[in-house]
C-alpha cells in the first residue's frame, strides 16, 4: 500500500471505524457506571448538599499546598500536558475543520505558531512524566501495561503531528497518514483504558462532594 493509499484509508474507513469504536466503548463504559445505581440514603443530611458536588469539582482541580512540596514536578508537568493537549486538540485549525466536518461545530483557531510551541511543551512534559515514572520506585511499582499504553497513544499523535507539520525525517504524505492513524488508535484505545478519566473524573468528584456534604465531611 502506498503512502497516499494509506492516507486515503485513514481519512475514510479508518476514521469511521475508530469513531464508531470510540462512541460504542464510551457509551458502554458510562452505562456500566450509571447502571451501578446509588442506594437511597435514609439518614437526614448533616449539612445542605446543593452545590457541594460542583464545589468539589473545582476544589479538587487545584493541588493542596502539601502536594506542591512533595510532588511539585508531577503537578507542573500534569497541568502543562493536560492543558497543552486541550489547546492542540481544540484550537489547531485543521482539527477545528475536522470537528466541523463531523459535527457542524466551529470556533476561532489560535495562531499555528502558538499551537506549535504548545505542542513542543506538551511533548516535553509527557517525556518528563515518563522518565519520572520510570525513575521513581513507587510509581514504577504501581505502573502497569495500561499506564504505559495510555502514555504512548497520547504521545504519538502529538509527535507525528509535529513531525508532519515540520516535514521531519519521512515523506509528508506518510507522516500525515501516520498522524491520523495514531489519533485513530487513541480513539480506539480510549474507552478501554484509564484515559476514560477524561469523562469520569468530574462525575466522580461531584459524587464524592455530594456524599461528603450529606455526611458533614469537608471535601
Amino acid at each position: 500500500m502506498s503512502a497516499m493509499e494509506l492516507l486515503l484509508w485513514a481519512r475514510g474507513p479508518g476514521l469511521g471505524i475508530a469513531v464508531a469504536i470510540f462512541l460504542f466503548g464510551m457509551t458502554l463504559r458510562l452505562f456500566e457506571i450509571y447502571s451501578l445505581g446509588r442506594k437511597t440514603d435514609l439518614a437526614a443530611p448533616r449539612s445542605p448538599t446543593p452545590g457541594s458536588g460542583w464545589r468539589t469539582v473545582f476544589s479538587r482541580s487545584l493541588p493542596y499546598q502539601g502536594t506542591w512540596h512533595r510532588s511539585g514536578l508531577t503537578v507542573i508537568t500534569g497541568f502543562v500536558f493536560h492543558i497543552g493537549l486541550f489547546i492542540v486538540l481544540l484550537f489547531l485549525l485543521p482539527h477545528i475543520k475536522l470537528i466541523h466536518s463531523l459535527t457542524g461545530l466551529s470556533w476561532p483557531a489560535l495562531p499555528t505558531s502558538l499551537v506549535d510551541l504548545v505542542t513542543v511543551l506538551t511533548l516535553i512534559a509527557l517525556l518528563v512524566v515518563l522518565v519520572h515514572r520510570l525513575m521513581d520506585p513507587v510509581k514504577r511499582l504501581l505502573s502497569g501495561f495500561g499506564d504505559y499504553l495510555a502514555w504512548a497513544v497520547t504521545f504519538l499523535p502529538l509527535l507525528t503531528g509535529y513531525m508532519a507539520y515540520h516535514h521531519l525525517l519521512l515523506d509528508y504524505t506518510l507522516l500525515l497518514a501516520l498522524h491520523i492513524l495514531s489519533a485513530e488508535l487513541l480513539l480506539v484505545v480510549f474507552p478501554f483504558t484509564k484515559l476514560t478519566h477524561t469523562f469520569t473524573l468530574f462525575i466522580a468528584r461531584w459524587y464524592n462532594g455530594d456524599i461528603a456534604a450529606r455526611k458533614g465531611v469537608a471535601s
